[in-house]
């Protein structure tokens, strides 16, 4: 299954804003920040990463909806959203 790139700019957009908070959650350490913030920014990014690979699953399944390509079946697709509970 290839995935069309145009279709995941939000995706893409959504990981790097993560990167970005991960990146602070890793300054307020060093920085010895309180643990209740930093425990709120790493629950913030927990969130954005599983929202965008709850949207890169629904974007293949899609595709796997629509394209007579079989390279992936049915179950397949399930361990991988599984793999995100």
């Amino acid at each position: 299954m290839q995935l069309d790139a145009s279709e995941l700019t939000p995706v893409i957009n959504r990981l790097k804003r993560a990167q970005g908070q991960l990146a602070a959650v890793t300054r307020m350490l060093e920085e010895g920040k309180d643990c209740k913030d930093v425990i709120t920014q790493l629950a913030a990014v927990s969130k954005a990463l599983d929202r965008a690979g709850f949207a890169i699953i629904a974007t293949g399944l899609e595709q796997c909806l629509t394209s007579d390509d079989a390279t992936m079946d049915k179950k397949d697709l399930e361990k991988l959203f599984l793999s995100l509970a």
